[in-house]
């Protein structure tokens, strides 16, 4: 497209002042887009039990809303008057207030056990679909009207507003975990994003008024040349499968590396945001006519982080932040690289609404196959080191056949590889196996200009790392859309083989194989602990007991049930169900429990409050995904409903062990705001205690009435739960980050805490 010769320039925007009112629109469409996505995915993460698919999901939506937006914009060029495509946008721009204010629409009830994903496109679709795609198609088509009117203000470059895109929506996104979500309650956070659409929309009229000015009334539709031959044609379609393939790497890696944060964090936007920026941020700097990373200096940062990442796999680091860190450097040099390899190959501005629909299509591929192909298609999460390793290939390849001596590196570094494999069989992991690593590694470096060779290499090393990693003995893995569930086998002394069920990378139960002590409840249910505490002393003190479990794990609470009793799980994941009540795996529940046991599916905020008042004497609440926290299950709201659903003098167990997080403050906190007491206790095994038979855990104990407490507030293992000034989290409110710093300093303590604590508790006869 290019200005028709014929129209009249006769601009009233001064040269200045006409490229910054089209920067403001296009920062400002940017940042309503960006901070729409982690806001809408926080209202709707309750609704799915908070598992970190729900981010993976809505932004694969958000891709393909942006996808959408991109081809209306790309299809609104082809129209000659710019006078009727500013209308025709503005149309829809106000057809968008329709869905506004911003909620989660209830037209499609409750979500679905057997196919979440759906269930939550449908809502994205419904809530915010139009707005966002409307929102979406304003970059390509303000950069567009600009291109196409640019004479009128002394030219400049329109790919300059894609950079101040990029910014708005990176300072969106940051913005909103720092200074938004914090201190804004949610329900005012879309009435604001509400008002900020409105807002836009004026800001739409007035561009709209200066192309118009600007004398851009009409352009010419430039027909595209055909090929000169077939080779060209190839070339052409080269080209843009190139395009879709480098922005599709990268949108699948950041999803990738998403979940790997928030399955051992939480599903919380001060999360998800951070790979969300970084990936953002290289669009940034490939974009930039002077880069602050040059691509030489990113080609090199890259193959150190890449190949350090890939081995981590195999050979975990111990230090939990440290393995963020690294595979976040990784994903962010990989994604730049990949990046910038794209912008080298951008075309001219007349043909960037394309380009823009092509990239938006690789970005709708990559989340998609994260998102919705990669959880049939593999049972544990392999996408992200496969596409870290296929990014490789946006390396440099070089020309022609291997260099004599790079065929020679390549050879050594493959029998390097081999040879730590030999090493590991015959001699243990010890050093010789860890020197033969180094030949891979530095093979795969010097090769690094030429991408074939050393993606070989790579994926050479990963896989000798795999195959010299400590044996899980893994059972059966198998995925769902709430998570990877692992079950293993461990020999344990005093207890023989035993079978353990993992979610993600947390234990989240373990049976003993000796039929003489299958029953015996272990792990985080064994007698000793609290939880166990609780149950036994509840029992003594009634002939039959109702329970309710929201979370299944194991099963292992069965072993509880005596004849009279009544157990009823609650558990979202229809494969931690199949796997736990399959005798095979587990006899906890069909072989182990003496009363008679149920379970519900489905979010337990909801299936909870279909229960009758008043009917438990132990409500146990333990539904963690891995190490993610379902923050939805521990606010005000969510414990009022507990309080209803237990008897007089019935209880609440919070089970909130986790590896990053102190949650006991806020519980304590929440528990006050409903007019609850609350006690807990951060118990830890003995020294010497055996394997498996109990476990370190942090509970809090909740009761309507503070007699049903009195036997634990004379136990010196259990403390009042003080909040020390927490404010207790809502459904509109909740503080994740605050939990995050706390846990540090928790777990800097929590040895002499606990030591202390056993002290006290060995001169007092315990409540059981």
């Amino acid at each position: 497209m290019k200005p028709n010769p014929d129209a009249n320039v006769a601009s009233s925007a001064s040269p200045a002042v006409a490229p910054a009112l089209f920067g403001f629109a296009a920062f400002l469409s940017a940042s309503l887009v960006f901070m729409v996505e982690p806001m809408v995915a926080k209202l709707i993460l309750p609704l799915l039990g908070g598992s970190a698919a729900v981010w993976a999901v809505s932004l694969a939506f958000f891709q393909l809303a942006l996808l959408i937006g991109y081809g209306y914009a790309h299809a609104l060029q082809r129209i000659a008057s710019v006078r009727v495509q500013t209308l025709l946008h503005g149309a829809v721009l106000l057809a968008g207030l329709a869905v506004l204010p911003l909620h989660v629409t209830g037209l499609l009830g409750d979500p679905s056990s057997s196919q979440p994903a759906l269930w939550l496109l449908g809502v994205l679709t419904v809530s915010i679909g139009l707005p966002f795609a409307a929102l979406s198609a304003t970059a390509p088509l303000i950069q567009a009207w600009y291109a196409s009117a640019r004479a009128a203000w002394g030219g400049g470059n329109p790919y300059g507003l894609y950079v101040a895109s990029n910014l708005g929506s990176l300072l969106a996104l940051l913005a909103y975990p720092v200074a938004i979500e914090p201190f804004v309650r949610v329900s005012r956070q879309t009435l604001g994003w509400s008002a900020g659409y409105a807002g836009f929309i004026l800001v739409m009229v007035i561009v709209a008024a200066a192309v118009w000015r600007a004398g851009a009334g009409r352009i010419e539709i430039l027909p595209v040349k055909p090929p000169a031959n077939r080779l060209a044609a190839l070339a052409r379609w080269w080209r843009r499968l190139l395009w879709v393939a480098l922005a599709a790497a990268p949108a699948s890696l950041m999803l990738g590396v998403t979940t790997y944060i928030a399955t051992d964090i939480a599903s919380a936007p001060f999360l998800w945001v951070a790979p969300l920026a970084l990936y953002l941020l290289t669009f940034v700097i490939a974009f930039q006519t002077h880069p602050v990373i040059p691509q030489s200096l990113a080609l090199v940062l890259q193959t150190a982080a890449l190949l350090a990442a890939l081995v981590s796999w195999g050979m975990p680091i111990p230090y939990f932040w440290l393995q963020i860190g690294l595979q976040l450097v990784s994903f962010f040099l990989t994604a730049l690289v990949c990046h910038q390899a794209l912008a080298i190959r951008r075309p001219p501005p007349e043909r960037l609404t394309e380009f823009y629909l092509l990239m938006s299509l690789g970005g709708v591929i990559g989340g998609a196959f994260n998102a919705f192909l990669a959880p049939v298609i593999f049972n544990s999460v392999i996408e992200y080191p496969l596409v870290m390793l296929a990014a490789g290939l946006a390396r440099p390849w070089g020309k022609g056949w291997l260099s004599l001596p790079q065929t020679a590196i390549w050879i050594l570094g493959v029998l390097g590889a081999a040879g730590a494999i030999a090493a590991n069989h015959w001699l243990g992991a010890g050093l010789v196996m860890k020197l033969m690593f180094v030949l891979p590694l530095v093979a795969a470096f010097l090769l690094r200009d030429r991408a074939v060779a050393f993606v070989s290499m790579a994926l050479a090393m990963v896989l000798a790392t795999q195959v010299v990693a400590p044996n899980l003995n893994v059972i059966e893995s198998d995925r769902s859309f709430f998570g990877v569930v692992r079950l293993t086998f461990r020999d344990v002394k005093g207890l023989g083989r035993a079978k353990l069920m993992a979610h993600g990378t947390t234990l989240h139960g373990a049976q003993a194989q000796n039929p003489d002590i299958a029953c015996r409840p272990l792990v985080y249910y064994a007698p000793t602990t609290p939880i166990g505490q609780v149950f036994r002393w509840v029992q003594s003190q009634h002939q039959t007991v109702s329970i309710g479990a929201v979370g299944m794990g194991a099963g292992t609470v069965a072993t509880y049930t005596r004849p009279g009793d009544a157990l009823r799980f609650f558990e979202i994941d229809p494969l931690v169900v199949r796997l736990s009540t399959d005798p095979k795996n587990f006899s906890y529940i069909k072989g182990c429990a003496k009363g008679q046991v149920d379970w519900v599916l489905g979010d337990a905020r909801l299936t909870l409050a279909r229960q009758p008042a008043g009917g438990f004497d132990i409500l146990l609440v333990d539904a963690f995904s891995s190490d993610s926290v379902p923050a939805h299950l521990l606010t005000v709201e969510a414990m009022k409903g507990y309080l209803q659903k237990i008897k007089p003098d019935g209880v609440v167990i919070m089970h909130l062990s986790n590896r990053n997080l102190e949650l006991t403050q806020p519980v304590g906190a929440v528990a006050k705001a409903a007019g609850a007491t609350a006690l807990r206790q951060f118990y830890r095994p003995p020294p010497g205690s055996m394997d498996l038979n109990d476990s370190a855990e942090d509970v809090v104990l909740i009761a309507r009435d503070p007699a049903a407490l009195k036997a634990f507030t004379i136990d010196p293992r259990w403390k009042p739960a003080d909040p020390k000034g927490v404010e207790p989290w809502t459904d509109d409110y909740t503080d994740l980050l605050g939990a995050l710093i706390r846990g540090v300093d928790h777990n800097a303590r929590e040895t002499k805490i606990s030591a202390d604590e056993a002290a006290e508790a060995a001169k007092a006869k315990p409540a059981s």
